[in-house]
């Protein structure tokens, strides 16, 4: 089955097509890269401010009223209220910077006050994940479901781990531990939007992090969903793009076996 894609989309994937083109153009070349700081370990590259350039042009030619949510130039407020694009031009700055193949764009869209529509996309693999609301979800043109595994034990889980200037060093190190001490396996890779996408995918069986932002999950959140997973802030709450917390699994006893886990740390 191929993947219906509607004019929204459309205007989605060529953006992030654009800005994956540009981004894979300077892949490779990072030790020539002019590279300014932003805070400890958290790295702004002419790649990301291009590839939100690109981003933003794309979608304001075909959508100019909508409103933006951008991790390097903040919130733009469009004449539309009621819609909302979050875009994070190149999550995993710091995979990229080293040479790692993990990164992606990442764009969402909220329409009055619901996320609508997400697409990630990886252009060193070419995986694109997209989903509408009620559309399911996507990894290029075939269909998306989440695991079907239903136990701690035999399920995989990826994290997020603060680095440097980075708040909760010890209480992720509680929480890693009483994780750790479940599950079969626990990953970092290290580019949050991914790691929601790979749970959609049935790569991995559940996902928790803090201290995100909410273009970080915007799109990984529709994905999941219309993949079959189960999504909350880690309070089981509905807060994810306000509060910077997220738990995200395959759905059934899982997402409640992760949170009363996570709450023991």
């Amino acid at each position: 089955m191929a993947a219906l894609t509607s004019p929204l989309m459309n205007v989605m994937i060529a953006a992030a097509r654009k800005a994956g083109k540009a981004i894979v153009r300077d892949f490779g070349e990072v030790e020539n890269l002019q590279i300014s700081r932003k805070g400890p370990a958290d790295f702004v590259t002419k790649v990301d401010l291009k590839a939100e350039r690109v981003i933003r042009d794309e979608l304001l030619r075909t959508r100019p009223h909508y409103s933006f949510v951008m991790e390097e130039s903040g919130v733009i407020e469009g004449p539309d209220k009621t819609h909302r694009w979050y875009i994070d031009p190149l999550d995993g700055t710091t995979n990229f910077l080293h040479g790692v193949p993990h990164f992606a764009v990442s764009i969402g869209l909220e329409r009055e006050g619901q996320l609508v529509a997400g697409l990630i996309y990886n252009p060193i693999t070419d995986e694109m994940f997209t989903a509408e609301k009620g559309r399911g979800a996507w990894l290029n043109d075939r269909r998306l479901r989440v695991s079907a595994r239903r136990d701690l034990n035999v399920a995989l889980v990826g994290t997020g781990i603060p680095h440097i200037g980075r708040p909760g060093h010890e209480k992720f190190s509680a929480e890693l531990n009483a994780v750790m001490a479940e599950v079969a396996g626990v990953r970092r890779f290290g580019a949050a939007a991914l790691d929601l996408a790979w749970v959609a995918a049935g790569r991995m069986d559940a996902f928790w992090e803090r201290s995100l932002s909410a273009w970080d999950v915007a799109a990984g959140i529709v994905i999941l969903r219309e993949a079959g997973g189960i999504v909350s802030d880690l309070s089981d709450g509905q807060d994810m793009l306000t509060n910077g917390t997220i738990l995200a699994t395959n759905g059934g006893p899982l997402h409640g076996r992760m949170l009363k886990v996570l709450r023991a740390a």
